[in-house]
């Protein structure tokens, strides 16, 4: 009695399937290494298809294809400062920063080269892609912050605090991914409340946001502890008052 051979299922992947398959190869292998060091061929392999089926799905090739995988890895960002309206903001904040770390966590050494540019391929539509997660994340900061009509004062505070969570994600990096995630998610959440303080002490509509955001902290929260942190160390300079 001879044995058979089992015959293995085999279910046709649909345009957009086959599309999110190869984008997904594509992204494990930016998340490791710099765009340029990658070829089709590592696409292709990673997603067991040949290299005709990834020209097939971005006739344009890698430049096509990073591209296509630097928007979902942009619109994934994009979400991580999303969240329900309700609670104190540092609490907010600190989840959205847990999920952004964690997709810098996850995708590593190719962070850079994936999302902050420096790249052969970087071209001003990248540049541009990039420059909207940026811009998406403020909005979202700045609705958790339920600023209407925001000055150019609180916008360049929550902007410029963007670019400080990405500068610590890549140092972060860099520094062989100390401090633990928990404490670099911290110090970013009361670096933005001490921002914020700094700029309400200049513009009546941040100390306005600032105070609304205040109310809803509760005294063992993240504010309570930097005011415990910081008052004494500003007692001081009482004599400069």
């Amino acid at each position: 009695m001879t044995s058979e051979a089992p015959i293995r299922a085999y279910r046709r992947l649909s345009v957009e399937e086959r599309r999110r398959q190869l984008l997904e190869a594509a992204l494990s292998l930016f998340a490791h290494r710099a765009p340029e060091e990658i070829s089709l061929d590592d696409v292709a392999e990673a997603a067991g298809v040949s290299r005709p089926l990834v020209y097939r799905y971005f006739p344009g090739g890698k430049q096509q294809l990073y591209e296509a995988a630097l928007r979902s890895a942009a619109q994934e960002l994009e979400h991580c400062f999303a969240e329900p309206p309700q609670g104190p903001l540092t609490e907010r904040l600190g989840r959205a920063l847990d999920r952004y770390l964690a997709f810098v966590d996850q995708h590593d050494a190719g962070f850079s080269a994936l999302l902050q540019g420096g790249s052969v391929v970087e071209t001003s539509r990248t540049t541009a892609i990039v420059d909207g997660v940026r811009r998406a994340a403020a909005e979202h900061i700045l609705d958790h912050l339920a600023a209407r009509d925001p000055g150019p004062r609180l916008r360049m505070t929550v902007r410029m605090w963007i670019t400080a969570v990405e500068a610590a994600s890549l140092i972060w990096l860099d520094e062989d991914k100390q401090p633990p995630l928990d404490e670099l998610r911290d110090s970013l959440v009361e670096q933005f409340v001490a921002v914020l303080v700094s700029t309400a002490g200049r513009d009546p509509q941040t100390e306005h946001v600032v105070r609304a955001a205040i109310a809803l902290e509760s005294a063992d929260g993240a504010a309570g502890t930097l005011a415990r942190r910081v008052l004494p160390i500003l007692g001081d300079a009482a004599h400069l008052l």
